[in-house]
This record gives C-alpha cells, structure tokens and sequence, in this order.
C-alpha cells in the first residue's frame, strides 16, 4: 500500500505511528522452505541469505507480508548507503500481513492484522522482525525521530482495510527534514531514473466517508504534497 506524504505531524487516537526505516520497501512471498522478496515494481530482490531465513524463521507455512529491507547500526537505525552498497547484514523489518495460512487478510483492521503479524515473529534473534508501533502520540514520536537523526514517521489508520490497487490508501508519512543520509540523495539517483517510463498515478487518501477524513486529519495535512514513497 503507497503512502502519501504530509508536511506536519499529528496526535490522533484513530492513527498509530511507526518509525520510517529507511531501506527497499518488499513484500515477502513465503511459501513453505522457500520465499521471495519482491518490489513495489515486481523486482525480485537478489537477498537470498535473507530470503531464505524469513522462510524458516516465520511461523506459518505460507504468508504475504508487508515490510522494508534494512542495514541496521548499533543503535537499530537504518544505513541506507550500507544497504545499497550491500556493505551490512540486511533484516527484514515487517509492518502488515496480507495473507497467513491461506487467509486473506487484506479487509481486516490494521491493528488485527499487525497483532497476527507479530505472532508469526520468532521470539529468538533473527533477522526477521517486527515494527512495534506507538497509539495517538504522532508528535511526540516525530519529535524524537529528529532528534535521533532517522528518516520520519508513518502514521496509519488503525481501522484501515490494506489496499492494493496502486492508488488508495490510509498510510502517510511525514519525513524528517533534516535527515542527513537523505543529503544529496537525488542526485545520486538522478541517472538511474532518467532512462525510467513515466511514474504511475500518485496515491489517492481515502479513510472512507467525508466525515471520517475530517475527522482524523488536521486539514492545514490535506492538502499536501501527494508524493510517492
């Protein structure tokens, strides 16, 4: 599901917020011994050592999660550069579930299928993880996020279905503006995308009904830039 990009963060006890790794966003295909990691684009990523030990680390025989690859320091925080360089040990941080078992759980609330998610996570150390997320507190989360030098917060709607047509979603972020691995970024990838066919359709912010999206987000939030993750 895509995430649209809103300038400020918020409090609301509708949202839970999470921390923004900063990685290549996948989804894991896992079926039995065996699992892929697959792009937003249909690329498979060529993390087989990784691949292979969410197929055996994860508590069912076949599950769709939704989660980032990451190169973590000490601290736990995201090293962009060390996982493009492939100069870190990769971790798969998942944050949803869309299917476990042979049960589609892409209609069910946020918070019911995070609580399933996190039941299939081994409770030894492996590189297959779970995000903990934080209830309301968007601000509060946000405030440390920058002072901790991390790339952002995604808040989501605890009630929110998972989408996957492209385009709808109840997923935002709000990105720390003073990141510093984020310095100069665009330019590094300014060739590798020039060559690119044309993007497609930004995101669309659908909660539900007029009065739920009022409700939820400060509207100084609803007009903000619509950009892709």
């Amino acid at each position: 599901m895509p995430l649209v990009r809103i300038p400020e963060p918020f409090d609301h006890e509708q949202f839970v917020f999470e921390l923004k790794h900063d990685g290549f966003r996948a989804l894991a295909f896992i079926r039995g011994h065996h699992c892929e990691l697959i792009s937003r684009r249909g690329h498979v990523y060529k993390y087989s050592q990784l691949a292979e030990e969410l197929a055996h680390a994860a508590r069912a025989n076949d599950a769709i999660l939704d989660g980032e690859i990451v190169c973590l320091d000490r601290d736990g925080r995201s090293q962009f550069y060390s996982l493009l360089f492939r100069r870190g040990w990769p971790y798969f941080m998942a944050f949803d579930a869309l299917r476990i078992d042979g049960q589609d759980l892409r209609d069910r609330p946020l918070l019911e299928r995070k609580r399933r998610l996190k039941a299939l996570v081994p409770r030894v150390e492996t590189r297959f993880m779970y995000l903990d997320h934080v209830e309301g507190r968007g601000v509060e989360l946000f405030r440390a996020v920058c002072r901790a030098d991390l790339e952002g917060v995604v808040a989501k709607w605890k009630h929110g279905p998972y989408h996957t047509d492209g385009v709808t979603t109840s997923w935002l972020k709000i990105k720390n503006p003073t990141y510093s691995q984020a310095m100069g970024r665009s330019e590094a990838f300014e060739g590798r995308v020039s060559g690119r066919a044309k993007r497609p359709a930004p995101p669309v912010w659908r909660l539900g009904t007029t009065a739920q999206l009022r409700a939820a987000v400060p509207q100084t939030n609803l007009g903000a830039s619509r950009e892709r993750e």
